[in-house]
């Protein structure tokens, strides 16, 4: 029986025409092997599974070949190729950086270095992971890398480009391996199924293609575990159930009812999706990524980005049809805040459940704005200044059913003027009011009481109108935590709201706690800028909060450093002899 090789080694490219995915780059070094136009030192750059050391092996061989063919291949006849294609090559040295990082290992290199090749021309000497060595390390090869002997050539391979030296960076020719598409990797997948004999379903490679992120090596690998489990069978439905991957049908049928803003149809296949096994971040993620393939497909400019097969890239077509750009936006903008807070999220599964709720809500692209869904929740996008012009325009009630606006609602109609930046609403003044003919643009808070009086009681009520959306309050934490995103120079003020959160006192009112007076007047400063942008992200106008310092009790007073120490002495009284022994200090 023939000894299994993986086929990430049997299939690794031994020529530059076989390297994957690094065409231009592959030209760029066969045709300097080819001029003679060779540097002293190369560095190859680029993440895992890209081809660098194996690229490194290639022209390590190409440069010492003695029969070079016509298009600068290394033949693999001479001698010198055969004693590197059969790892006896002495002019063909590797070493590993992540275990040999020392000074040492280094002066053990600049040792041979002195020692010219026995046969062929050059002395190679590929250094991989070379971001491993230590800054000391670093510094003893600078002067080699830099005047190396003529007959000697170095290549370094790193996947962190950032963490070397830029003393060693300027004396290397820089390449940068680009990652490997997914249709160059569902092709060269394809090539190895039919030398191995295989029976593969595209689908099925685009799948491997995408969960190797561009790494070959990644691929190859998948490639062989599913190949194993499915007995040379590599259909689409044996890759996602080896892969833990959500079938597209799935994550088809749900945007399906977000487009017709059906949430329970949307909360019982993310329950069905759960007793399948799946993770919710599992489940957000996928979702996420469906939704850019849609949104690829929706512009023709941007269908090449689409990575999926041919036969499930016409089925996102037809779907995108349906949707609009901002559908993708907004949504995309859910599943993302959804993905950032999930790790921290008490309840996960309420998390994922209030995002596919909140989609729900986004308006169909097709259809117009109406004021309720099927499933009798509102819809969420309505902008302010469209409110403030049909509540301007809405009839005044009577004078005896209109109520007396309070200091908050008040609040809140200056705030929305100046944001929307458009001229309030007139508001009938009494006679004594008008005479003044003050010429203001933006009333002021005792304007808007006096405007409440007698006869202009019901025009105020209309444009104090009220938002009073219900929320919970893991909304309420994400709201909090997006202020913080959004204001990061108020460095005070987020200190404070970083370690701790508003306490819900009754209904909408939460108090805030704070540690210091600093704090405090910080707040105070940020106070309605706070209160306006919880209010919009919750549409609820009915939301306070307010700060207070934290009583500091006499069992909480502030320790120096001395006062712990005599602390201590004072319960361990062996301890004041040790400090006498070494005639230590008591600060």
């Amino acid at each position: 029986m023939e000894k299994y090789v993986v086929s990430a080694r049997k299939y690794r490219p031994s020529s530059f025409k076989t390297i994957v995915g690094q065409h231009a780059l592959a030209a760029t070094l066969k045709n300097a092997v080819k001029t003679g136009r060779l540097a002293h030192s190369y560095l190859f750059c680029g993440q895992r599974g890209v081809g660098k050391t194996t690229t490194a092996r290639i022209f390590a061989k190409a440069i010492n070949c003695e029969h070079l063919t016509e298009d600068g291949e290394p033949c693999n006849e001479c001698e010198s190729c055969r004693a590197f294609n059969e790892q006896r090559s002495l002019n063909i040295i590797e070493m590993d950086a992540a275990s040999n990082n020392s000074v040492d290992d280094i002066r053990e290199i600049t040792a041979q270095v002195l020692v010219p090749p026995i046969t062929g021309k050059y002395r190679v000497f590929i250094i991989d992971e070379v971001h491993m060595l230590s800054p000391a390390a670093f510094n003893a090869f600078l002067k080699t890398l830099e005047e190396p002997p003529e007959y000697v050539i170095f290549i370094l391979a790193t996947t962190e480009k950032n963490k070397i030296l830029p003393t060693i960076l300027s004396r290397c020719q820089k390449y940068d391996f680009q990652s490997i598409t997914a249709s160059d990797i569902a092709d060269q997948l394809q090539y190895v199924a039919d030398c191995e004999g295989y029976m593969a379903e595209r689908a099925g490679l685009n799948i491997i293609a995408q969960k190797s992120d561009g790494a070959m090596r990644d691929a190859l690998s998948i490639f062989d575990q599913v190949a194993a489990s499915s007995n040379g069978h590599i259909t689409y439905q044996a890759v996602i159930d080896n892969l833990n991957v959500l079938d597209y049908d799935y994550y088809f049928k749900l945007v399906d009812a977000f487009l017709k803003g059906d949430v329970e149809s949307s909360l019982l296949i993310y329950k069905d999706v759960r007793t399948h096994g799946f993770e919710g971040k599992t489940f957000i993620n996928g979702l996420a990524v469906h939704l850019r393939e849609l949104m690829m497909a929706h512009s023709p400019s941007l269908a090449p980005m689409l990575e999926v097969a041919d036969e499930i890239a016409d089925k996102f077509r037809q779907q995108s049809a349906n949707c609009s750009m901002q559908f993708f936006f907004k949504a995309l903008d859910l599943c993302n805040t959804c993905d950032l807070t999930y790790r921290d999220a008490t309840n996960k599964q309420l998390l994922v459940e209030l995002t596919l709720i909140k989609i729900c809500q986004l308006s169909s692209p097709d259809s117009q704005p109406s004021p309720t869904q099927g499933n009798g929740l509102k819809k969420i996008e309505r902008s302010e200044s469209s409110q403030v012009q049909q509540v301007a325009s809405a009839p005044a009630p009577s004078k005896s059913t209109s109520p007396t606006p309070s200091d908050a609602s008040i609040s809140y109609a200056l705030s929305q003027a100046i944001k929307s930046d458009v001229r309030p609403v007139n508001i009938a003044q009494p006679k004594s009011v008008v005479q003044e003919k003050k010429p203001i643009s933006i009333p002021s808070l005792t304007s808007l009481k006096n405007a409440a009086g007698s006869q202009g009681k019901a025009e105020a009520s209309a444009v104090l109108h009220k938002r009073s959306e219900k929320y919970f309050y893991e909304d309420f934490k994400m709201a909090w935590n997006s202020f913080i995103g959004a204001n990061p120079k108020e460095v005070i003020l987020l200190s404070a709201m970083k370690t701790s959160m508003p306490e819900n006192i009754k209904g909408e009112d939460y108090i805030f706690t704070v540690d210091n007076q600093a704090q405090l007047e910080a707040f105070e400063k940020k106070q309605q800028d706070l209160l306006t942008f919880m209010r919009n992200r919750l549409e609820n106008d009915m939301i306070t909060i307010s700060a207070k310092v934290r009583d500091v009790t006499a069992d909480e007073k502030i320790w120096s450093q001395r006062d712990l120490l005599i602390d201590v002495i004072k319960r361990h009284p062996e301890g004041l002899d040790f400090i006498k022994q070494f005639k230590l200090s008591l600060l």
